[in-house]
């Protein structure tokens, strides 16, 4: 019987094989390369090698070379192997992207991944592949909204200037109603969380009437100066104006930053402004309400304390809504306007113009 040409290994190396073997921990397939390799440098044939180990003789030959050739590391890492997922031609990779961006399926708005996969004859994760490899998302859309405000820029740029420059012995209030908050009350009554299940609630609900979250939030220190009243006419605006005259110093100017909403520039609303020259209203542009970090605070008190709330009457979210704010203003963060006016025009003109060269 042919022998196996014999491996010769340095005393390290055979103790570091011999402990392999002698280990209940080393893992199975660490054990019989050692041993082959072993019995290899003792001169065993390569049937008696096979034998001992219950390997093929190719087996046996393959751990001898991959030792000769690349010492301890080769019985302790496995070759690579190719993927057997056969590559897809760039030509079927750039028909999915193009009907992706470009086309749209006979009988949807968007294309699914199983929608795609049968359109280009691909399996669904091949289609997979290919839109988490360019950033493809067709199940998602966003919102925007471009302002044709034709004060924009004058407008942004009054009102950044607040945010990022106030002026001296002044406080600067983001003003505006959150309202029709209605006091949902669900018809059957939820199960809490457990471990491995999300607490539940009904997706029906029992209407218990509605309530206007008046808000003024202080840029200086991030408190909030608030109401509820049943609605937001002038007449409510102009009771919400005088808390504000009543809640802050009587020596400092107050410029309030506003949207572009009736009730704020009625006749009466405008007398009680010359009436009371500390107070200085700052429009935002129209459909720009995202200028007005006050509604960075509704976003959070409807995420917190509202969407999944259940109240029985309007007295009972009038209620939570004022414990949010005194918790909020026991503990007050203000938010940072870091965008300068420039950056926003510019992102502003790009936005156009994209708009302008798709239509």
């Amino acid at each position: 019987m042919r022998k196996i040409e014999q491996i010769g290994i340095n005393a390290a190396d055979r103790e570091r094989l011999e402990r392999f073997v002698r280990d209940r921990n080393t893992p199975q397939k660490v054990v019989w390369r050692a041993r082959i390799v072993l019995l290899a440098s003792d001169g065993l044939t390569a049937e008696g090698i096979a034998a001992a180990v219950d390997k093929s003789l190719l087996t046996v030959r393959r751990w001898r070379r991959r030792f000769v050739a690349k010492g301890m590391d080769g019985l302790l890492k496995d070759a690579t192997r190719p993927s057997r997922v056969k590559p897809l031609a760039p030509e079927k990779i750039k028909q999915v992207v193009h009907m992706t961006l470009h086309a749209k399926p006979p009988n949807a708005t968007h294309w699914s991944l199983r929608s795609m996969a049968a359109a280009a004859e691909l399996s669904y994760s091949s289609v997979q592949r290919i839109w988490r490899a360019h950033g493809l998302k067709p199940h998602l859309v966003e919102t925007f909204k471009v302002s044709r405000d034709k004060n924009f820029a004058a407008k942004v740029e009054d009102v950044v200037g607040l945010y990022l420059d106030p002026p001296d012995r002044a406080l600067v209030f983001c003003v505006d109603e959150k309202s029709q908050i209605q006091a949902l009350d669900r018809t059957q009554p939820g199960l809490p969380m457990k471990k491995g299940r999300a607490g539940t609630m009904t997706h029906d609900y029992k209407r218990n009437g509605t309530t206007t979250l008046f808000a003024a939030l202080n840029m200086l220190d991030g408190k909030v100066i608030g109401t509820c009243m049943p609605r937001h006419r002038h007449r409510e605006f102009l009771r919400f104006l005088r808390l504000i005259d009543q809640q802050t110093p009587a020596g400092l100017d107050l410029h309030l930053i506003v949207d572009n909403y009736a009730t704020h520039k009625t006749p009466a609303v405008k007398r009680w402004l010359k009436a009371h020259p500390r107070f200085h209203l700052h429009f935002t542009p129209t459909s720009a309400s995202w200028l007005n970090m006050v509604e960075r605070f509704f976003a959070d008190i409807t995420r917190k304390r509202i969407r999944r709330g259940a109240f029985k009457s309007v007295a009972e979210l009038k209620s939570a809504i004022m414990e949010y704010l005194e918790n909020h203003n026991a503990d007050p963060k203000p938010f940072m306007w870091t965008k300068s006016a420039g950056q926003i025009l510019e992102k502003v003109a790009r936005a156009k113009q994209a708009l302008e060269s798709q239509h």
